[in-house]
């Protein structure tokens, strides 16, 4: 009998019907490696164990269903069928359903947003603002028809009943509640930007009935708040990331609205608390300015009012005698150089010889006389003394210097020697007067002049 001859089409397809049909429905355990995602939305990835290693993929529209995130080295359980892929003869698990093993998918998706997060900086301390101390408007974020609402306006009418209170209603669990919660809380900031301190939360229930309150949009839009935000999910026992971002958690909605509003006995204690802490000031402030009144009134300068101007009449009498005699030196200073150019003023004067007994002759033009060859008998000349004028005539000049070198009005017998001139209306310019020389006889007077 001829063995039966397979194409490769044939093969492989025999192949693939075998598989699919002995592994239809599967559980597969192993570590994660090798995780793409497509440009399509499509997740690959290998799933190994210490021996071997099995390709698998699982399509967008099973990926959009997973809680958590797909990581490598993550030990996961997935759930699909094993089929080949013809034209390379591989074989590979189509996932349809994918949990962490060891944990359960939301605790590992909690797990790795509030690792996410933290590394971002968004539970950091320092970035949360403080709740203020008399909130008047307040705003709520949570289900119209829960017991949570009932619990919060409850407590704060009771505790303060002068409240503005805004109640944004949302679903808080389910499909849409928490683009609804992320929503209203960009809508309060937007829309009430007045509003103290704003309330986020619900009452209790299963970690699946919370998990709004741990989705990424929630928490990055309370972070994203620029009102305060008290975040009261659940019980005192359930945390939720919105719990880390908040600026304060509450342990449940009416620790919350106990927490937010003080009551009117706390009120009343912390104003007399603050009014001992006040009286304690202003004692300690009197006995403070008493000590210092003692003091003032005991000291000197009030005994003898004088005793403060003391010193600065000192110091300004110090310094007027440092001005005085400051100037005064340099007066005198300045007195020496004075009479020091005066002295080289007047020697460099032409006036100056003339105090010698030196006289300054000039003709009739003014010119100045320098010797006696310049003369002529009858010449009018001018005489300028130290003190006064006086006007002359040459008799006879004489171009040599005699003994004496004298020159006399009436005496002739040495007339080769000397020069007789007649002196005329003598002018004594000392005192700014003119006189003329008709005293004594009325005549002309004659004079020895050099």
């Amino acid at each position: 009998m001829d063995p039966k001859i397979y194409s490769v089409s044939e093969l492989s397809q025999g192949i693939k019907s075998l598989l699919e049909n002995s592994y239809r429905e599967i559980w597969v355990e192993g570590e994660i490696s090798g995780l793409k995602i497509s440009s399509l939305g499509h997740t690959y990835f290998d799933l190994k164990d210490a021996v071997s290693n099995i390709s698998g993929v699982l399509f967008r529209s099973f990926a959009a269903g997973l809680k958590f995130e797909l990581e490598n080295g993550l030990l996961v359980r997935v759930r699909g069928n094993i089929t080949t892929y013809d034209k390379q003869s591989k074989y590979q698990l189509m996932a349809r359903e994918v949990q962490p093993a060891g944990q359960g998918p939301l605790q590992l998706a909690f797990e790795q947003l509030k690792k996410k997060l933290q590394v971002e900086g968004l539970f950091d301390q320092a970035r949360k603002r403080s709740i203020p101390a008399l909130p008047q408007k307040i705003a709520v974020v949570t289900s119209p028809t829960g017991a949570a609402i009932r619990d919060i306006l409850s407590i704060l009418k009771r505790r303060y009943a002068n409240l503005h209170i805004i109640i944004a209603p949302v679903k808080v669990q389910g499909a849409g509640s928490k683009e609804e919660i992320a929503q209203a809380i960009k809508d309060l900031n937007d829309n009430f930007p007045d509003i103290d301190v704003m309330l986020v939360g619900r009452g209790g229930g299963s970690m699946e009935d919370l998990w709004s309150f741990n989705e990424e949009i929630v928490a990055r839009a309370i972070a994203g708040s620029k009102i305060p935000v008290i975040s009261c999910v659940g019980h005192e026992t359930d945390f939720t990331i919105a719990d880390f971002v908040a600026d304060l958690r509450a342990a449940t909605p009416s620790a919350a609205a106990e927490l937010v509003v003080k009551s009117k006995v706390e009120l009343a204690a912390n104003i007399a608390q603050l009014e001992r802490r006040l009286l304690q000031s202003l004692r300690i402030y009197y006995e403070n300015l008493s000590g210092k009144f003692r003091r003032l009134a005991s000291s000197r300068a009030l005994v003898n009012p004088l005793f403060l101007l003391e010193r600065p009449v000192q110091r300004l009498d110090s310094a007027l005698e440092a001005l005085f005699d400051g100037a005064t030196d340099k007066i005198r200073r300045s007195g020496e150089k004075l009479n020091l150019q005066n002295e080289k003023l007047k020697a460099l004067s032409p006036l100056f010889p003339l105090k010698k007994g030196y006289a300054i002759v000039k003709k009739a033009d003014g010119k100045a006389v320098k010797k006696a060859a310049d003369l002529s008998a009858g010449d009018r000349l001018s005489l300028q003394f130290a003190e006064g004028r006086a006007e002359a005539e040459v008799i006879k000049p004489d171009s040599k210097c005699g003994e004496s070198g004298l020159v006399t009005g009436h005496n002739t017998q040495d007339a080769g020697h000397k020069a007789q001139v007649t002196s005329h209306r003598p002018e004594n310019t000392s005192n700014g007067k003119r006189e003329r020389g008709e005293k004594d006889g009325g005549g002309p007077k004659q004079e020895t002049l050099w």
